[in-house]
């Protein structure tokens, strides 16, 4: 069974920092590039970060460059985003997803962590 749970969401003030992770398991996550998203209310879900399976960070979204990174650890089955200055621009649910190496698509979804920035 596939299961993508992500951890570390929560309330933050506006200049604080989160580190979520995405324990993945059910598949071979090492054939995977990962990916985290975002959906905030009323918005479109958007791509946030991506990464590839040997640890190449191919995406960062530009509203999010020079605060947020993106990694991995092949051995423990996790991707992690971690996040500085946030803003309350940042407030969203977000969702970690695996991508097919074969078709650059999204094979797998997190539930999803809210993450709320308090200005």
């Amino acid at each position: 069974q596939v299961q993508l749970v992500e951890s570390g969401g929560g309330l933050v003030q506006a200049g604080g920092s989160l580190r979520l992770s995405c324990a993945a398991s059910g598949f071979t996550f090492s054939s995977y590039g990962m990916g985290w998203f975002r959906q905030a209310p009323g918005k479109e879900r958007e791509s946030v970060a991506r990464i590839t399976w040997s640890g190449i960070i191919t995406y960062l979204a530009a509203s999010v460059k020079g605060r947020f990174t993106i990694s991995r650890d092949n051995a423990k089955n996790t991707v992690y985003l971690r996040m500085n200055n946030l803003e309350p621009e940042d407030t969203a649910v977000y969702y970690c997803a695996a991508e097919s190496l074969r078709t650059g698509r999204v094979d797998y979804w997190g539930q999803g962590t809210q993450v709320t920035v308090s200005s």
